[in-house]
């Protein structure tokens, strides 16, 4: 059994292992949790309720689930390729942060993005060669120029606000990542 849990583990992003391992095995409160992975209280339940589904090898959501996410990410990705910066910030919650690998931040100033104002002043203006995909299950962005995977950008959501991107750039990590074709 104790092998059985350490394989499935494994299969979960960090920051999902974090939560479901500090909140469901050691019933750490999401309030004291949601500090140690460094995102807001809500995306902190999502990761475990995401990181639960998985160890429980849930059935992926439909399309019916999923449908407002999808609708929020297009509209975030329309927003981002027209350059509409108070569309942007609109969409996102304040205390948005965007995560990035070395890959995904060449030539960046750092790897951590937070607030709303300076997150959508990232994607102003760019996002040409996005599109949404279902990465590792839920609503996410990736960029694929001619069938090649280059980026995929997890997606915390809360109602009709983006809590957090996780951008992947490195090849080992997009080759553990379950992407799945645009929506």
């Amino acid at each position: 059994m104790g092998l059985a849990l350490l394989v499935v583990l494994e299969a979960l992003a960090p920051a999902e292992r974090v939560a479901f391992v500090l909140h469901d095995l050691f019933e750490l409160p999401f309030d004291e949790l949601a500090p140690v992975v460094a995102r807001s209280e809500e995306a902190t339940r999502q990761l475990a309720s995401r990181a639960r589904r998985r160890v429980r090898g849930s059935e992926m959501p439909t399309v019916a689930d999923l449908a407002p996410q999808r609708a929020l990410v297009d509209a975030f990705l329309a927003a981002a390729r027209g350059g509409e910066l108070e569309k942007l910030v609109a969409m996102l919650d304040p205390d948005v942060v965007l995560r990035a690998d070395s890959v995904a931040m060449r030539g960046a100033g750092g790897r951590e993005v937070r607030g709303a104002a300076a997150v959508a002043k990232l994607y102003s203006g760019r996002a040409q060669a996005a599109a949404a995909a279902l990465v590792d299950g839920g609503v996410g962005i990736v960029v694929a120029p001619r069938g090649r995977l280059i980026f995929a950008i997890r997606i915390t959501l809360a109602g009709d606000r983006i809590l957090a991107f996780d951008v992947i750039g490195e090849p080992e990590r997009l080759a553990a990542l379950e992407v799945a074709a645009p929506l």
